[in-house]
This record gives C-alpha cells, sequence and structure tokens, in this order.
C-alpha cells in the first residue's frame, strides 16, 4: 500500500529525523524507466519521494501491466508491512515515471517513529486516502475502451495531482514523453502523440517542453463525457 500525504513537511521532518539515527540513510536516484522494485521483493524499506513521479502497477500472469497510481513529490510508499503489521514482499512494480530521488528507511525505524508521533498516523491515514481515490480514477479511466476518452481522463488525473494553476490554465507539472504517457494507459506512442495533436488543434491543451497546460479542465471533461 502506498501514500501520497497532503501535509508534508511533518513526514519530511521525520524522516530527516529518522535518518539521523544510528542506521545511515539510503538517498537514490533513478532514470526515468528504471524499476525501484519489483512485485514479490522483500519489503525492507519504507521510501519517501524526494523529487519526481513514481509510477505503480500491477503485473499480471499474462503479462498485462496496469497503472495504479502516479505518486508525486512528498510522498511515502513501500508501507504494505506497516499497515498489515506482518512482513511482507513487494506487491507493487514501481517504476521511475520521470527522474527521481528517493529517500528510504528500515521499516523498523518508521514503525518506531509512528509510535513515539502518534500524529503521523493520521497522517498516513489521509495519504491513503488520496491514493485510493486516484488508484480508483487510474481504473476507471483505464475500463475506457476509446483511446481518446482514455488520454482524456489521465490528463484530468495528472492536473488533480500534479496540476499548477497558471494565467492559461492547469499546467501538469511533469515533463511527459509521449511514450511514458503511452505506457501509463496502455496505449502506443503514435497513438499519443496523434490524441495530443488532436486536442491541441481543438485548442484544449498546449504543450511546452514536454510540459502540458489543460486551458480549462472542465470543458475537457465535458468534451469527452
Amino acid at each position: 500500500m502506498n501514500l501520497s500525504l497532503t501535509q508534508t513537511q511533518p513526514l519530511a521532518s521525520v524522516f530527516r529525523k529518522i535518518n539521523k539515527s544510528s542506521f545511515p540513510p539510503i538517498v537514490e536516484s533513478f532514470e526515468r524507466g528504471k524499476t525501484i522494485f519489483f512485485p514479490g521483493d522483500p519489503a525492507e524499506r519504507v521510501f519517501f519521494l524526494v523529487k519526481g513521479a513514481v509510477k505503480l502497477s500491477r503485473v499480471y500472469e499474462a503479462g498485462e501491466e496496469i497503472t495504479v497510481a502516479l505518486l508525486r513529490e512528498n510522498s511515502v510508499f513501500g508501507v504494505l508491512s506497516l499497515i498489515t503489521g506482518q512482513k511482507s514482499d513487494r506487491f507493487y512494480h514501481a517504476v521511475a515515471f520521470t527522474p527521481v530521488e528517493l529517500l528510504s528507511s528500515p521499516i523498523e525505524q518508521v514503525e518506531r517513529a509512528l509510535k513515539e508521533n502518534p500524529d503521523l498516523s493520521m497522517l498516513m491515514l489521509r495519504g491513503l486516502s488520496s491514493r485510493i481515490l486516484q488508484t480508483e480514477m487510474m481504473i476507471e479511466t483505464l475500463a475506457h475502451r476509446d483511446m481518446a476518452s482514455r488520454l482524456v481522463s489521465f490528463l484530468l488525473i495528472l492536473c488533480r495531482d500534479f496540476g499548477i494553476p497558471t494565467s492559461e490554465g492547469i499546467r501538469i507539472d511533469l515533463k511527459l514523453s509521449h511514450q511514458a504517457i503511452a505506457e501509463a494507459i496502455g496505449s502506443t506512442r503514435v497513438t499519443v502523440t496523434r490524441l495530443l495533436g488532436d486536442l491541441r488543434d481543438q485548442e484544449l491543451i498546449s504543450i511546452h517542453k514536454k510540459k502540458i497546460t489543460v486551458y480549462n479542465p472542465v470543458a475537457l471533461s465535458e468534451k469527452f463525457a
């Protein structure tokens, strides 16, 4: 289970304190597309996303990979063992959706910090609620057979979780390659390039240096409802 926290500063402070203990911190960087952990890997550490975005997906026996969440900066993930109270293996495939920087601590240390500071449990609960909502939206997005609707739904999720208001509209604060979008929605780069071009021709979006601006999310949603 993985969490995206809205009240990020307290959590960031806790992770810094945890890493001042006798155990040295682990700081890692991953290039886009690199695996952070695979399903079935031992769940020994909790990760804190310092910079970038991480894609979580489920891999099924037939080889199909379904995106279930995109985690933003100041998110915690890899905490299933904390929630269940039992040691377990990784459930998701975690991949760097953009270049990322991570900070991690042993599960035992994070568990101790939670016991010493009960307010952290509420932060975790709020983050869990946000992540569940996003997962439900991702599942709904992938249920669309029409790829244009699937792309629009995905862009609206990104507006919600990565959007920054500007004078033009909502700018998605991620550098998104067409290939990365295609992988997230189960499409191809060629199809995504064509569909984004259509949206741009209809003056619903603009793209500058791989960052997408949605002029009016409500209008975009209504057009493809």
